[in-house]
């Protein structure tokens, strides 16, 4: 698993997947034999959703928006959010490794056709998982600040560092990484995209336990590590241009099904407002109420920075609005979902008698983490002041170090 592969094994479907009219109701009947509840057992649930993915790229029916020559349906924007709406009516298993979909629009677009022989089928089957190797404990929203080595060695890269934050790191078989190949100073210039084996000799994940009580998180140090160079994704140096492609996809198409998740979500929150009394509080009304007017608000940022995708342009500050505002909606949704509970909310996962077996709690501990992940708030307001607003950009202020 230590370099890219050719063969059989690892192309993608021989036949183009059916995008014309008839995917909705081999999508509707796929969905009907694939009906039933996800077990209990954490193991086996994942294993479920893994059998559930890998079906339904056997059938042709996965990554809606994927070109159809790397294995996906090349469907419109219209029917990528029809195919969105009919997954999350049928509460079908998300993906189990969402953090495949963000490096999987850098392969496509920026990749070898070796790369996407190799790896395209087995991300979207879900028979390989891959975590994100980005933040350090240096560089975390300012990116270019990284430090992680890799230094070239014959036909490999020895690679060195450490990178922190890392969702799923102790369960991924790959991780895409950004890596400084150039000069140590920090800024974009000399940063590589490197795809690194996670059971090569020389890396140690350590897991991170957050205020959930999962360690969701991991930190992952790299001993020089040897990576064959055919794992550098487009030119060395090029990096930093190409992990544009994975962080415009993170905030603005990789998670579209959201739209619906939360719409979803948000009725729930309603019908537990019913259930509890809450709803005839008429604060809480007005909570709710505003949810409703978010969530809308959420699927028109998603469907804009969908269409900047599918016209080939950059999502940039779309993308930015769309993450901003997604992650202070979910803030604000688990707030209110407290308040619905009262006293109960401080009963956890644990508690038997907890009500919905603790999900609203555990959300709420989770959001904590929403304007942090993926760029945080802060970030993403310096984004959009700078490029939708014109404002003169925070580099140039002394008070932040000048430029950079």
């Amino acid at each position: 698993m230590s370099t890219v592969q050719t063969g059989v094994a690892g192309t993608s479907r021989d036949t183009a997947s059916d995008t014309g009219p008839g995917w909705r109701a081999r999508l509707g009947d796929f969905l009907t034999a694939h009906q039933g509840r996800p077990p209990r057992d954490r193991a086996a649930r994942l294993q479920w959703a893994r059998d559930f993915h890998a079906d339904l790229e056997e059938a042709g029916l996965a990554a809606p928006g994927w070109p159809a020559d790397a294995g996906g349906m090349a469907l419109g924007l219209v029917d990528q959010i029809a195919y969105h709406r009919l997954m999350t009516k049928a509460r079908a298993p998300k993906h189990p490794c969402g953090l495949s979909f963000i490096v999987a629009p850098t392969l496509i677009k920026h990749g070898t056709p070796e790369q996407k022989a190799r790896f395209l089928r087995p991300l979207l089957r879900a028979d390989e998982f891959w975590c994100q190797g980005f933040s350090e404990p240096g560089a975390g929203s300012d990116l270019t600040a990284l430090s992680t080595r890799a230094v070239r060695e014959g036909d490999d890269y020895l690679v060195t560092g450490q990178k922190i934050w890392t969702s799923m790191a102790d369960q991924a078989d790959w991780m895409f990484a950004l890596v400084r190949t150039g000069p140590p100073e920090p800024g974009p210039a000399g940063i590589s995209y490197l795809l690194i084996p996670m059971d090569a000799p020389g890396i140690t994940v350590r897991p991170l336990r957050d205020i959930s009580g999962g360690a969701h998180f991991a930190e992952v140090f790299l001993d020089e590590v040897r990576v064959p160079a055919a794992n550098l994704v487009g030119e060395e140096g090029g990096g930093w241009a190409i992990a544009r492609t994975s962080l415009g996809h993170e905030r603005a198409t990789a998670f579209l099904s959201d739209e619906f998740r939360y719409r979803r979500i948000v009725d729930e929150l309603f019908s537990l407002a019913l259930t509890t009394g809450e709803a005839d509080d008429p604060v809480v009304r007005q909570a709710l109420a505003g949810l409703e007017a978010a969530v809308r608000v959420l699927a028109s940022n998603s469907r804009r920075a969908l269409e900047a995708v599918l016209r080939g342009d950059d999502p940039g500050a779309a993308a930015s609005v769309n993450r901003l505002v997604k992650s202070e909606f979910d803030q604000r949704l688990h707030e209110v979902a407290l308040r619905v509970l009262g006293p109960a909310a401080v009963l956890g996962q644990r508690e038997p008698s907890a009500p919905e077996h603790g999900r609203w709690t555990y959300g709420y501990l989770m959001s904590r983490s929403s304007t942090i992940g993926a760029g945080t708030a802060e970030i993403q307001r310096n984004t959009i002041a700078e490029k939708v607003l014109g404002l003169p950009s925070h580099r140039d202020d002394p008070r932040s170090g000048g430029a950079r």
